[in-house]
């Protein structure tokens, strides 16, 4: 067997072992941060027409292994100054707290949007805001921007 040959022969032996041993030095562990956040088609804020006449339902989802016990959100609902409930909008979800029973992974908050011209001067914006839980969750996305903690709809003439 030739020099070049015997070479060879120890690199196709080596490289094997040099990629068993390297694949495990930069894994992380599972990102597993249980988390609760608001969005509609994967945005944080969507937009209604003033002359809609609808019923919108907006999902507060859970993100996490399968929980053993209920948790309750509590949730609230900031309306600017433009808005106003039973002129522009009516709360259909009563209350401000959602219980996800065990299994359960998504909850809606619904409102009914009423037809109504609004002054494009004014804030015209309704949100719904994660506050707390029962489970001490990440409320949003996990990371510093907490993304999807709140959600806005902005109704436009």
């Amino acid at each position: 067997m030739t020099d070049w040959m015997m070479k060879k022969s120890y690199l196709i032996l080596i490289m094997p072992l040099l990629c068993l041993f390297s694949c495990g030095l930069d894994e992380n562990e599972p990102y597993n941060t249980p988390f609760i956040h608001i969005m509609k088609d994967e945005v944080s804020s969507t937009k209604v027409t003033s002359n809609s006449n609808f019923v919108a339902t907006y999902y507060v989802y859970l993100s996490s292994v399968p929980l053993s016990k209920s948790l309750e959100v509590t949730y609230n609902i900031e309306v600017g100054d433009g808005l106003l409930e039973g002129r522009d909008f009516e709360l259909i979800t009563t209350g401000n707290k959602l219980i996800f029973m065990p299994g359960i992974y998504d909850m809606p908050i619904r409102i009914r949007w009423i037809p109504n011209t609004i002054d494009p001067a004014k804030d015209n914006t309704l949100k719904i805001v994660l506050v707390s839980n029962s489970l001490n969750l990440t409320m949003g996305l996990p990371g510093p921007g907490k993304l999807q903690k709140e959600f806005t709809i902005t109704k436009e003439n």
